[in-house]
């Protein structure tokens, strides 16, 4: 697992956050893969599985990412959500990285500020993310966001299609 450093680079002047496009792929799927061994998983993504989710003929996920201008510092990818008993939309805020040594910059607030934006315009009634049980430091980030925490109920099952 890789942890983070206590290098704080300076901010870029200027960070642009703005949906993917297709010239971003190798670098999200880099942060993607950063990301999965932060937290000890191998990473199964590609650039060519990530054109097919973002930008397919059925786009599966939505992705924001951060654009300093000299490259990619963060990246957010949305997922739609629905209560059916509830008749409300949702988008889950699936994934929220910033590289290390910009974290503590702001870039994951304003990736989040523009996730929310996001969903609204989505016609979403709310958003919701999920931190590890031990990722005290995302629980008070996303807290720190106005996102309550709600206790997780019951079992989550899966059945492999292939």
């Amino acid at each position: 697992m890789t942890e983070d450093t206590d290098i704080t680079l300076p901010r870029p002047p200027v960070v642009i956050i703005r949906a993917a496009k297709r010239q971003d792929l190798p670098a999200l799927n880099e942060m993607i893969a950063s990301l999965a061994a932060h937290h000890g998983d191998a990473s199964a993504m590609t650039p060519e599985k990530l054109e097919r989710d973002l930008f397919g003929p059925m786009p599966w996920i939505s992705a924001l990412v951060a654009d300093s201008g000299e490259g990619l510092i963060g990246y957010a990818i949305l997922v739609p959500l629905y209560k059916a008993q509830e008749a409300k939309r949702g988008m889950d805020l699936h994934h929220l990285y910033v590289r290390d040594g910009q974290r503590g910059n702001g870039i994951g607030q304003h990736l989040v500020a523009r996730a929310k934006e996001m969903a609204r315009q989505s016609g979403c009634d709310y958003l919701s993310v999920s931190a590890a049980t031990g990722n005290f430091a995302a629980h008070r980030f996303y807290e720190h966001m106005d996102f309550v925490p709600r206790p997780v109920t019951g079992m989550r099952y899966m059945q492999a299609l292939s």
